[in-house]
C-alpha cells in the first residue's frame, strides 16, 4: 500500500496566492512550455511507419502506394528523413510530380539518385 502523502498544499500554494492574474497567466505558459518541450523535440527528431504513411496520403498517395513508399523508404535507410521529404525532394531533383516520382520509387527506380541526395541514405548516421 502506498505512503500517505502529506499534505503541504499551503506551503506548494503560497507562492502563487501572491500572483496577479496575469503573473498566473504567464506562470502557468512557462510551465506549459516546459511540460511540451521535450515532446515537440522528439516529434521532431523521432518519426514512425504509421506517421510517414499519414504523410504520404496527404500528399495524395493511396493507401497501398503509402504502404509501399514506407516499406521500401525504410529498406533503404531514409525514413529518418521524412518520407513524403524523400519523395519531394527526389520529385524536384527528376523532375516529376510528386505522385510520379512516389510511383517510380515503387516499381525500383532512382533509389541511388534519392540515396545521393539524403548523403548516403544507411551510412549517414542520421
Amino acid at each position: 500500500m502506498a505512503k500517505p502523502r502529506n499534505d503541504d498544499l499551503e506551503k506548494r500554494s503560497a507562492k502563487l496566492k501572491k500572483m496577479t492574474d496575469e503573473e498566473l497567466d504567464r506562470y502557468f505558459w512557462e510551465l506549459a512550455d516546459l511540460i511540451t518541450e521535450p515532446l515537440i523535440e522528439l516529434a521532431r527528431t523521432h518519426t514512425s511507419p504509421s506517421i510517414e504513411r499519414s504523410v504520404l496520403l496527404r500528399m495524395g498517395f493511396n493507401s497501398l502506394q503509402a504502404k509501399e513508399l514506407v516499406s521500401k523508404i525504410s529498406e533503404h535507410g531514409l525514413l529518418g528523413k521524412g518520407a513524403g521529404h524523400v519523395v519531394l525532394k527526389l520529385s524536384d531533383h527528376i523532375r516529376r510530380s510528386v505522385l510520379e516520382a512516389g510511383q517510380e520509387l515503387i516499381e525500383g527506380k532512382h533509389w541511388e539518385i534519392a540515396e545521393q541526395l539524403f548523403k548516403g541514405g544507411k551510412h549517414n548516421g542520421s
